[in-house]
């Protein structure tokens, strides 16, 4: 009888970790033009494997949504309504709660500068908005695909 209540125990924790598994990957949007925060949360938007868990248009903004809400992925735009990227970039990466966090910095600023020095700070990756859009999303889809999206 204690065989049969341990098989049932296995088969709970197996149904666990498939669930954690599963969860969708969680993505905050830092982006200053409304059209463009939509049109991305559109195209990533991936029911059951990707979801926007928030939107940000300022620096202050961003780091007050950082706090509050939880991400796995930050797609970050350098010029803000108000303050930059990179200010957000910096404080992100200078919480150990948030190491976890993969930065995707989408900018039309993509100047050789730019992208040393965001690499420098911590982005995992750094592509132009005019030619490498398409891009922020195929790094999503690999990341949810990731167990437990390490």
């Amino acid at each position: 009888m204690a065989h049969a209540a341990a098989t049932v125990l296995d088969m709970t924790a197996d149904l666990d970790s498939s669930a954690t598994a599963a969860e969708p990957l969680r993505v905050l949007i830092v982006e200053d033009s409304k059209r463009l925060r939509e049109q991305l949360g559109e195209s990533i938007t991936s029911p059951g494997r990707i979801e926007v868990v928030g939107y940000a248009e300022t620096e202050a903004e961003a780091l007050h949504v950082l706090e509050d809400a939880a991400c796995d992925a930050v797609v970050l735009d350098l010029q803000l309504r108000q303050g930059n990227g990179l200010t957000v970039l910096k404080a992100l990466r200078a919480s150990p709660s948030s190491e976890h966090i993969t930065v995707i910095v989408l900018t039309n600023f993509a100047f050789p500068h730019f992208r040393e020095r965001s690499l420098k700070l911590g982005a995992n990756y750094f592509f132009d908005k005019a030619r490498e859009y398409d891009r922020v999303r195929d790094v999503l889809e690999e990341l949810a695909s990731r167990p437990h999206h390490l």
